[in-house]
């Protein structure tokens, strides 16, 4: 399964005690064709990262608070802010689209 993160994380199931994973940034047109070539779940949590996401990949990325952990064969992309944002602070779509971002691919290639 393909999951939709707005951070960089890897959240692996805790029953496992090491995980082999794959990584790397990706532009955006291979994020598109990523997410147009795969079913996804979307695990993003903030609506205006979901917002943005949905107009950078040109498809609907709905809000969608749920907790996932990642097992072999799984594979996550994630949208990752590359400032650390204030704490308490919620930014809004406009003020997401001036921030420096990168897009992430994972994949969990086995765990013990």
């Amino acid at each position: 399964m393909l999951y939709v993160f707005n951070a960089k994380i890897v959240p692996i199931a805790l029953n496992y005690e090491s995980a082999l994973i794959e990584y790397r940034k990706l532009t955006i047109e291979e994020a598109k064709a990523l997410i147009r070539e795969k079913k996804f779940i979307s695990a993003v949590g903030h609506t205006a990262t979901a917002e943005l996401l949905s107009k950078l990949l040109d498809i609907e990325i709905p809000t969608n608070r749920i907790t996932v952990e990642l097992h072999p064969g799984d594979e996550a992309l994630c949208f990752g802010l590359r400032t650390r944002v204030q704490e308490g602070k919620v930014l809004s779509k406009e003020e997401l689209e001036k921030l420096e971002y990168d897009l992430v691919y994972y994949r969990v290639i086995s765990a013990l």
